[in-house]
């Protein structure tokens, strides 16, 4: 089930999905398609070209609701982050642009699997898909 949507400009190529804590300085894309620690994943997309859709949607079970009628996306990342207080912030590194959402509950490690249209580095599509439930 989607819970939010929103389209973002965003100044710097790297986005940051997460916590709403700080970033940690030493989280580097380093060639890969994503790269992620305890609370944040980062993955590169197109900056100040077109706007970037952002898809959050809260996953109930094993069925993927949302993939249908669309270009296909890859997956570059599917494991836990820790959203200690229950929101998620997406945006550009640098905090230009920003979206936060806390239509997540409460708060704790969540699976999260995050989705790009382009794995090779300048996606304009990220999906995220967040667990119901914290483990």
């Amino acid at each position: 089930m989607q819970i939010a949507g929103v389209d973002l400009y965003v100044n710097h190529p790297v986005m940051a999905l997460g916590s709403t804590e700080w970033i940690p300085t030493t989280l580097a894309l380093d060639g890969a398609a994503a790269a992620a620690c305890d609370t944040h994943v980062i993955v590169r997309v197109q900056a100040q070209v077109v706007l970037v859709r952002v898809r959050v949607f809260k996953d109930h079970g094993e069925a993927d609701d949302h993939g249908t009628g669309r270009e296909p996306l890859t997956t570059v990342f599917d494991g836990h982050l820790l959203l200690s207080d229950g929101r998620l912030v997406v945006g550009d590194v640098v905090g230009e642009s920003r979206f936060t959402t806390s239509l997540l509950g409460k708060p704790g490690r969540r699976r999260v699997r995050v989705s790009v249209d382009d794995p090779q580095g300048w996606a304009r599509a990220v999906d995220i898909v967040i667990s119901a439930e914290t483990v």
